[in-house]
Formats: structure tokens, sequence, C-alpha cells
């Protein structure tokens, strides 16, 4: 296994707006990380995720339970550095084309 980019997203709690569930209505935040490999491709990954963060593309807000919260939004995301496709996690031979498709 070869090292790994760890982004880390802090999302605080905060006020929906139009277009969420339920807009004007308080949602929960959280930490959400995810991984890429440290290599030419996870580092272009990681710009692209970048400019996708900056541009609203990365979370949404769904209500569960009557309780608005933060999660990933239609963007894969890689949590787990192991466990496979499956899990979320590595080995993925096809996730970096795939995330830069949906990118």
């Amino acid at each position: 296994r070869g090292t790994a980019l760890q982004p880390l997203f802090k999302m605080s709690y905060s006020c929906s707006k139009v277009g969420d569930p339920r807009p004007g209505q308080p949602y929960k935040g959280g930490n959400f990380c995810a991984f890429l490999p440290d290599n030419k491709e996870g580092l272009k990954t990681a710009k692209l995720l970048k400019k996708a963060f900056e541009r609203g593309l990365t979370f949404q807000i769904k209500s569960c339970n009557g309780e608005e919260r933060v999660t990933w939004g239609l963007i894969p995301h890689k949590t787990s550095w192991d466990g496979g496709k499956a899990r979320n996690g590595y080995p993925d031979a096809q996730y970096l084309h795939t995330v830069g498709t949906v990118l």
C-alpha cells in the first residue's frame, strides 16, 4: 500500500437554503474524510474535488427521521483506505476514472 492524500471536510451546523429539503430549517453538520492515492492522478482528482466543493457539489442535505443533516452528494468518495469497492475503499482500479468522469 502506498501513501494517501486524506481530505477532511468539516461541515458546521447551519440553516438550509432554497433547493434543500426544508429551506430555512437548521441542519446537522459533521466531519467527512476521504482518501486518494498520493500520486499524479490522485493530485489531479484532489484539485477537481476541491473545485466541486467550492461550487457546493460535494454534499447535500437530506431529511432523516425529521432531522436535516449533511450527507455526501452524488460525487463518489473513498471513505476507507481498504475494504474494496463494496465498502467505499481501495482497491478499486476504476475509482479515479469513475470520479474523473463524474467531475
